[in-house]
């Protein structure tokens, strides 16, 4: 409980506004964060990643949102290392399939790809290529098709 109040400045500052940080505290407070860890540099809190669960139809998947490293600690491949940890425990934990809306040049390297290409669509106003998808095994979203369901704490965004 500690790292609460380091966290929140971590994702607000990665974000420069509110939004994604008064997210992860919804998500906590409504014990909805499937994964989360920090990345730190000796005892401070530099970076953090969260995974909380999403319905692509009656599927359970998980949302990669957010990740973020305070500026002064970016280009350093700490979220990179973030994202690789937390994909690993998904999964450990038994999902199949990740979603995310970002940048593909950056979540390519990860293998995520266009969720199109599955038929998965986005419940917001958002470029078609932003959201994709990750198959933690294969053919994991092999006939997974439809709207990805957000948790309500999105909203926030």
């Amino acid at each position: 409980m500690e790292d609460i109040p380091a966290i929140y400045a971590v994702v607000r500052a990665a974000f420069a506004r509110p939004g994604e940080a008064e997210l992860v505290e919804a998500l906590r407070r409504a014990n909805a964060l499937v994964v989360s860890a920090v990345a730190t540099v000796g005892s401070r809190i530099v970076g953090h990643v969260a995974f909380s669960p999403v319905t692509i139809d009656d599927y359970l998947a998980l949302a990669l949102a957010p990740v973020a490293v305070e500026p002064e600690s970016q280009r350093q491949g700490i979220g990179a290392a973030l994202i690789r940890w937390g994909l690993g425990e998904c999964r450990r934990l038994g999902y199949g399939v990740v979603i995310v809306l970002g940048e593909p040049a950056y979540y390519g390297r990860f293998g995520f790809t266009s969720a199109s290409q599955f038929g998965i669509d986005c419940p917001f106003s958002v470029p078609s290529e932003a959201l994709m998808v990750l198959e933690l095994w294969s053919n994991a979203a092999a006939g997974r098709r439809g709207m990805v369901r957000y948790r309500p704490e999105f909203e926030l965004v």
